[in-house]
C-alpha cells in the first residue's frame, strides 16, 4: 500500500502528475501495488509486463471495462458505450465504428484536411499575437474532426464539449471528484448543449437522406445506418453519445498532444530547424501526395517523443473479471485495477536518459519503442484507441502545416511548460506562444 493522506489518500499526487506517480511507485514498490483515492482502494498493475499482458488471451479474459464507463452511459441515458463493452458486443460495435475512426476515412482528403488546418491557422494565429495554444488547438481539432468525420464543424460548441469532458472524466470515469460536482449549473448547461449538437446531427442526416454511391461517406452515415438496420445494436437512446463521441474522444486528447509538440519543438531549436527543412520540402509543390508524409522522420520523432513524455493514456482502468495471479500477486475478482502501461516510457532500460527529448529514438537501428511493452501512447489490449491511425495522420498533417506556415517562439527561451491533468494530461491552458510572422 502506497502511503498517503487520511481520507484523500494519494489523490493529490495523482492530480499533480499521474504518469510520474505511477512510474515512481513502480520503481519503489514493483509491478503490483495499491493506493487510496478518496476512500477507495485501487490496485495497480504496472510496467512492460502489464502492457504486454493486456493483449494476451489471459489478459483479455481477466479484465473488463464496464464499471468505469457506466457513469458516462447513465449520464447520457444510453445503453452502452464502446469503451465500456467487452467480448462479442464490443467487437460488433467496434466494427460499425471502425471505418469512421480509421485512416481510410480520410484517404483522398489529406489536402482537404490541410485546407481546414490553414483555415484554423488564419483565424486564430495572427501575426504578432500571443496565442493561447491549447484553446487554439481545440478549435483546430473541432474544425478538423467535424468537417472530416461528420461533415459539420460545430465551433460554437467547443466550450460546451470541453466543460462536459472535464466533468464526466473527473467525476464519472477517473472519479477524482465527488458526484455532487455534477450539480454545477455550468456543467448542466454544457451537457444540454452537447445533447443539442447530437440531436442536430440526427436531424441533418434525416433531412439529407441515406448515403448514396458517389457521395462522401462519414461516420454519421455508419452510425445512422446501423441504427436503421440494427436498432438492437445501435438503439435510438445511444445516438447522441455515439455521434458526439469523436469530439469527446478527440478534442482534449489531440489538442493536448499538438500543444505539447509545439512546446517541445520550440524548446529545441535544432529540432525545429530540421523540421522546417522537412515540411518545406513536403509542401514545396503545393498539394501533397498522401505517401509523402512517410518521409518526415524528424517530425514523426518529435510527435512520438512528445507522446512518450506527455502520454494521454497514462493508465487504463479495468475491473478483474475473475481471480488471477499477476507477477506472483493474487488479484481477486471484481477488484478495481489501474493498468499503468505508460510506466516504461520513463524507464532507462527502455529509453536511455528518459527525461531527455530525443527525436532520433524511433528510427532504426535504435527503434527504442519496439521493445516489448515499451511504448503505449494509445493504450493496450482490445480497447486500444480505435482512432489511433486517424489521429496519427491528423496530428502529422496539423503539425507539418503549423510549422510550415508559422514562425513561432516561446514567451521566453527559459520557459518551462506548466501542465494540467484534468480532464487529461497536457499543457496548461495558460501556455502561449508568440507568432513572429508567417513563414509561407
Amino acid at each position: 500500500m502506497v502511503p498517503g493522506l487520511p481520507l484523500l489518500g494519494n489523490v493529490l499526487d495523482m492530480a499533480r502528475d499521474p504518469a510520474r506517480f505511477f512510474a515512481d511507485c513502480y520503481a519503489k514498490y514493483g509491478p503490483v501495488y495499491r493506493f487510496r483515492m478518496l476512500g477507495r482502494t485501487c490496485t495497480v498493475l504496472a510496467g512492460p509486463h502489464a502492457a504486454h499482458w493486456m493483449g494476451t488471451k489471459e489478459g483479455k479474459e481477466s479484465l473488463r471495462s464496464k464499471e468505469f464507463w457506466q457513469g458516462l452511459i447513465n449520464e447520457y441515458h444510453a445503453t452502452q458505450s464502446l469503451p465500456g463493452l467487452d467480448g462479442e458486443r464490443h467487437k460488433q460495435l467496434r466494427d460499425v465504428l471502425r471505418h469512421g475512426y480509421s485512416r481510410e476515412s480520410i484517404l483522398g482528403r489529406y489536402n482537404e484536411l490541410i485546407g481546414i488546418t490553414d483555415r484554423s491557422i488564419e483565424r486564430d494565429w495572427k501575426t504578432g499575437a500571443e496565442v493561447y495554444t491549447l484553446p487554439a488547438m481545440q478549435m483546430m481539432v473541432t474544425d478538423q474532426l467535424g468537417s472530416i468525420l461528420t461533415g459539420r464543424a460545430p465551433l460554437e460548441y467547443v466550450s460546451d464539449i470541453r466543460v462536459t469532458i472535464l466533468y464526466i472524466l473527473n467525476v464519472l470515469i477517473t472519479r477524482q471528484r465527488p458526484k455532487f460536482f455534477l450539480l454545477n449549473p455550468a456543467y448542466k448547461r454544457a451537457k444540454a448543449r452537447v445533447h443539442e449538437l447530437g440531436n442536430k446531427m440526427v436531424a441533418d442526416y434525416r433531412a439529407r437522406g441515406p448515403w448514396k454511391e458517389g457521395q462522401q461517406r462519414t461516420m454519421v452515415d455508419d452510425i445512422m445506418e446501423a441504427h436503421d438496420q440494427n436498432p438492437d445494436l445501435m438503439p435510438k437512446s445511444d445516438l447522441v453519445l455515439q455521434l458526439t463521441a469523436p469530439y469527446v474522444a478527440g478534442l482534449d486528447t489531440v489538442a493536448n498532444t499538438t500543444s505539447a509538440i509545439v512546446y517541445y519543438v520550440l524548446k529545441h531549436p535544432e529540432v525545429l530547424k530540421r523540421i522546417h527543412a522537412e515540411v518545406d520540402a513536403l509542401f514545396a509543390n503545393g498539394a501533397i501526395e498522401e505517401s509523402a508524409i512517410k518521409n518526415l522522420p524528424v517530425l514523426n520523432g518529435a510527435i512520438m517523443e512528445t507522446m512518450r513524455l506527455v502520454p494521454i493514456a497514462v493508465a487504463q482502468m479495468r475491473t478483474a473479471t475473475k481471480d488471477f495471479v499477476f507477477e506472483g500477486c493474487q488479484i481477486k475478482a471484481d477488484e478495481m485495477l489501474y493498468m499503468a502501461t505508460a510506466v516504461p516510457h520513463f524507464m532507462n532500460e527502455f529509453f536511455p536518459e528518459p527525461g531527455k527529448f530525443d527525436v532520433d529514438r524511433y528510427e532504426k537501428p535504435r527503434a527504442e519503442h519496439m521493445k516489448s511493452g515499451a511504448y503505449s501512447p494509445y493504450g493496450r489490449g482490445p480497447h486500444t484507441c480505435l482512432g489511433k491511425s486517424l489521429a496519427e495522420v491528423q496530428i502529422m498533417l496539423s503539425m507539418a502545416r503549423v510549422f510550415y506556415r508559422l514562425d513561432l517562439e516561446l514567451e521566453s527561451p527559459d520557459y518551462v511548460l506548466k501542465t494540467k491533468t484534468a480532464p487529461t494530461p497536457g499543457p496548461h491552458p495558460s501556455f502561449r506562444v508568440r507568432v513572429k510572422a508567417y513563414r509561407h
